[in-house]
């Protein structure tokens, strides 16, 4: 058994097939956290890199030869008995075929079918960034017609999740254009957060956008949505978003912004440095394009936030 005061680090893999579905297994009964569901992966040895470990892991638990894997998420977890580090990585190229080499449960399965099944508690997050695309839109405009084209122009670059945010918009217009919006998206799967700020019926959205002064008003998640995520822009928010059962959160600004040239940016370093304690899979906000996905991801974001990344 592991020392109470030891932090057990292990090396994690979300493996998607080509179908995009995600491997998942049953830890034996005996073991910690026994019956419960999990990625595949265990536990480092001495000085053994993260990568090596989750090469060797996959390998020996269910046979297959990681081929390219990147970072994904890092979770701190305290279960009382004992502290585990688990080191996520998304697994996307591997060869061999999957199969139970320890004699486990095993099965492919849907992201969006995750939640179906009993985790461990500090795989809770790992479900949300596994279900969470690279890119998460947040939608503006001047006027209804500017927000429509903006909104087919994020469609069309293949983002999967927006923020309905319109903030300059007319009061008087704003659920209407909301109803517009969620019916365009709807045809091209793409799911729609809206901003807590804008009091608006979002009874047919997928989730709501905590503004980081929404966000520290609450105690608990609000109930109901599908997603519920949170603007932060430092420790005490990002914090906060955890404890209140946030599924995510955006971190701003990585990069000086033309919109708030007086606000310090954070920087990758800071930025990464904050992350180490999220607990919750988080985007990079503030001056940022899509080339700067694989640098975001490096630092340990889920992925890129931004209006005009999206528009171009």
């Amino acid at each position: 058994m592991a020392h109470r005061n030891s932090v057990v680090h292990v090396a994690v893999g979300v493996v998607r097939d080509a179908a995009g579905r995600i491997l998942i297994a049953q830890r034996a009964q005996h073991a910690h956290q026994g019956g419960l569901w999990e990625f595949p992966g265990g536990k480092l040895e001495p000085g053994e890199p993260v990568l090596q470990a989750l090469v060797r892991e996959l390998r020996e638990e269910v046979g297959i030869r990681v081929a390219a894997a990147e970072p994904l998420i890092k979770i701190h977890h305290d279960y009382g008995d004992r502290r585990v580090l688990l080191d996520v990585w998304n697994v996307n190229s591997f060869s061999g075929e999957a199969r139970p080499c320890e004699g486990q449960a095993m099965q492919w399965v849907n992201a969006g079918q995750l939640s179906d099944f009993a985790f461990p508690a500090a795989n809770l997050p790992i479900i949300a960034a596994a279900r969470l695309p690279a890119y998460y839109a947040i939608l503006e405009g001047p006027d209804a017609e500017s927000i429509m084209t903006n909104c087919q122009r994020i469609i069309d670059n293949g983002v999967k999740l927006l923020q309905f945010r319109a903030k300059a918009l007319a009061a008087s217009d704003k659920q209407n254009v909301l109803e517009q919006v969620l019916q365009q998206c709807r045809q091209h799967a793409v799911e729609v957060l809206v901003n807590a700020d804008l009091d608006l019926d979002i009874s047919q959205a997928q989730g709501l956008h905590l503004s980081s002064r929404a966000l520290l008003r609450l105690d608990r998640r609000p109930a109901g949505m599908r997603w519920v995520a949170a603007s932060c822009h430092n420790a005490v928010e990002l914090q906060h978003a955890l404890a209140i059962g946030a599924d995510f959160a955006v971190l701003a600004p990585v990069m000086p912004t033309a919109s708030h040239p007086d606000t310090p940016p954070l920087g990758w370093q800071r930025f990464s440095e904050l992350l180490e304690s999220a607990n919750l899979p988080v985007f990079a906000l503030g001056g940022l394009g899509r080339q700067d996905l694989a640098l975001a991801q490096t630092a340990g974001a889920q992925g890129i936030a931004g209006i005009s990344a999206f528009l171009v």
